[in-house]
């Protein structure tokens, strides 16, 4: 294998917040076990142990750490992790971390640790205070943007490398200026804005903070307004899902299996090395194994992974006759729902009003990225 890009959960579902939308937690409710536990040494060991025999001479292994709250699995865990991959990482193979946090738990030392083993730190963080503290909230039902400014802070005095994401809600989305704003102003030069899930089972659109497919729209548009002003002005800042636009506009793949149309861009690694093929699918229906007991190829080869990968490949009829076809490729399967209408994805509306909105603008960048690649 080229490449392997494992998803690991080392606490599980585990966190020391309660943030009123949180996703992974109405995942575990609907599951038989909601925490399979802090990630133990072996299962640990033997990850990194299936990781590299399966990689080939000179691949590249990414290792992404999520939640939950991964830094609940203490930074002895982590600092374990790291020297074991550096005695079992075969000459040639490249290795990445990265890791997602609320930054809660964070201190000089985890700063150390991030900057001395390369780690890029995605920081969560929702645009600005009043909807951040509304919605990401602690055990004691404060707001939690003061610590995250101080996780933000910290990470910069130790030259860690920090990127923002940010869950855009109904209350984020009524507010594109201030939230693009005050997360430039933050310091965060790339940028990841992800739509809000609803709970599982549940109608969409029915919880105060519901992203609606309209009011997505309009948030995208006008956040790729103040995007395209600052690339043109010479003061570009990163938005991940533009970014992605732009890249497959050149012919170059995207960078989130939302945007590159294909599952199986990764394996879920829960805490106690049951395998998934899918964050939004670490549900048991849709458990393909273990570590424990088989190896990455054979998980991969699965009956269950199979069908996975074969559903996802299976695109909703609407996109066959969509002009953004090739650029948006229906998006994750996650959003697709099914009605009288037909199987679609519920933010169709919200990337046909963007693509509409935004492409004249986003073929210049194109066109401007390709020339300078020529100088």
């Amino acid at each position: 294998m080229k490449s392997i890009n494992l998803l690991i959960k080392p606490a599980s579902s585990l966190c020391n917040l309660r943030c009123r939308y949180c996703f992974y937690e109405d995942e575990a409710k609907n599951r038989a076990q909601f925490s399979m536990g802090r990630m133990e040494e072996e299962t640990a060991n033997t990850l990194i142990r299936q990781v590299f025999a399966a990689i080939d001479p000179n691949g590249t292994v990414s290792f992404s750490f999520q939640g939950g709250e991964p830094t609940m699995a203490g930074l002895p865990f982590f600092r374990s992790f790291v020297s074991a991959v550096a005695a079992c990482r075969p000459a040639g193979v490249r290795v990445f971390y990265a890791i997602q946090t609320n930054g809660m738990l964070l201190d000089e030392q985890w700063a150390r640790f991030f900057r001395d083993n390369r780690f890029l730190v995605g920081l969560s963080i929702d645009g600005i205070r009043a909807v951040h503290d509304s919605l990401r909230i602690d055990a004691d039902g404060q707001g939690t943007w003061k610590g995250v400014l101080a996780a933000r802070a910290l990470l910069e005095r130790s030259s860690v490398p920090c990127n923002a994401l940010c869950v855009v809600t109904a209350s984020c989305a009524e507010q594109p200026e201030a939230v693009y704003r005050s997360l430039k102003n933050l310091g965060f030069r790339y940028q990841q804005f992800i739509a809000c899930l609803d709970p599982m089972g549940k109608p969409r659109g029915g919880e105060t903070w519901s992203l609606t497919p309209e009011r997505y729209g309009a948030f995208l548009c006008r956040l790729f307004d103040l995007w395209y002003r600052d690339w043109k002005t010479g003061n570009y800042h990163s938005i991940r899902l533009f970014d992605d636009y732009i890249h497959i506009l050149l012919g170059e793949p995207a960078s989130t299996c939302t945007t590159c149309g294909s599952c199986g861009a990764y394996l879920l690694v829960e805490g106690d090395g049951t395998v998934y093929p899918c964050d939004f699918y670490a549900l048991d229906r849709w458990e393909i194994g273990s570590l424990r007991q088989e190896t990455i190829p054979q998980l991969l080869e699965s009956g269950k992974m199979r069908q996975f990968l074969d559903q996802g490949s299976v695109r909703p009829e609407s996109c066959k006759v969509c002009p953004y076809w090739r650029i948006c490729r229906g998006g994750c399967k996650n959003d697709w729902v099914t009605d009288e209408a037909g199987t679609r994805n519920y933010y169709c509306k919200s990337f046909r009003a963007l693509l509409d909105h935004a492409m004249p603008r986003m073929l210049e960048i194109a066109r401007a990225e390709r020339m300078a690649r020529k100088r």
